[in-house]
């Protein structure tokens, strides 16, 4: 519980940053286009040392509870409490009442990705099903490869 509670702390941290290099230039209307790349790529930065622990931290095969993909939905969600709060705060831009029903959805599709939740596997195993048999053509079935001669 303690490595889920700090993974959802990092990610949270994370996506601070990433909102406002992604939309914080929206506001400063004397930066320029490359002003606005390079500053935001140095807000970034700050992003990138706290999502990759979160995920590593909350990744099955580090020892935490989370599969890869729900690390991602469960980051996509964080994404849009963040963004609603600056959207509100620093963009002064209400959402709509249809944005905030994509996000009860969202909300309801992370609730999914989080229950059911199988044993994780052990660290070092992928968790996924085996792939399915491929056997070598003619193997099993030769009369349907043209080396057999009957054509079939």
């Amino acid at each position: 519980m303690l490595r889920a509670a700090a993974t959802v702390c990092l990610l949270f941290l994370s996506n601070i940053f990433m909102t406002w290099a992604w939309y914080g230039h929206l506001k400063k209307f004397a930066w320029t286009l490359p002003v606005a790349i390079g500053l935001s790529w140095l807000i970034a930065l700050p992003e990138y040392t706290l999502q990759v622990p979160a995920n590593r931290l909350g990744h099955f095969q580090h020892g935490g509870p989370f599969t890869a993909a729900q690390l991602k939905i469960l980051q996509e969600a964080i994404t849009l409490v963040v963004f609603i709060g600056f959207a509100i705060v620093i963009l002064d831009e209400r959402p709509r009442v249809q944005e905030y029903i994509a996000f009860g959805l969202i909300l309801i599709a992370v609730m999914v990705a989080m229950t059911g939740r199988r044993n994780n596997p052990a660290p070092g195993a992928s968790g996924a099903l085996a792939p399915p048999t491929v056997l070598a053509p003619g193997v099993g079935d030769e009369d349907a490869t043209p080396e057999s001669g009957t054509g079939g």
